[in-house]
């Protein structure tokens, strides 16, 4: 079966989606993924969706789902490297992808997950939305 790599890079996951999403691919990668955070005690989880040219609804829901299960298993996340015409998609079919911060690149994505981590850290849980 078809995998989206996992890596790990100190306490955050990198996921980088370089093949065309499918519903069972993106229920996979929430398993997977799950399963990970707790194995490896994330606390950060960046997902790189540069290669993707087009984000249906129910992927939407999936990756608003994988943000709601890393929040509840103590990990933020942040998707970066949204293309304009997914955004547009996204916004014209009413989502909103609630609990999901983004930035533009890997680099400031990983930025804001190390800033989110030490105001955890710090106990004031404030970082910016958008690097």
């Amino acid at each position: 079966m078809e995998r989206i790599p996992i890596l790990r890079m100190g306490n955050i996951l990198l996921v980088t989606i370089q093949v065309d999403m499918h519903d069972r691919l993106a229920m996979q990668l929430q398993d997977d993924l799950s399963n990970k955070i707790v194995s490896a005690g994330a606390r950060g989880v960046l997902i790189d969706i540069s290669a993707l040219d087009i984000v249906d609804s129910f992927i939407g829901r999936m990756l608003a789902n994988i943000a709601a299960i890393s929040r509840i298993l103590d990990a933020a996340t942040v998707l970066v490297g949204m293309q304009p015409a997914v955004a547009i998609t996204l916004v014209e079919l009413g989502m909103s992808l609630q609990g999901i911060r983004t930035a533009l690149d890997v680099e400031r994505g990983m930025t804001l997950l190390t800033k989110l981590a030490a105001d955890s850290a710090n106990g004031s849980g404030k970082a910016s939305s958008r690097s």
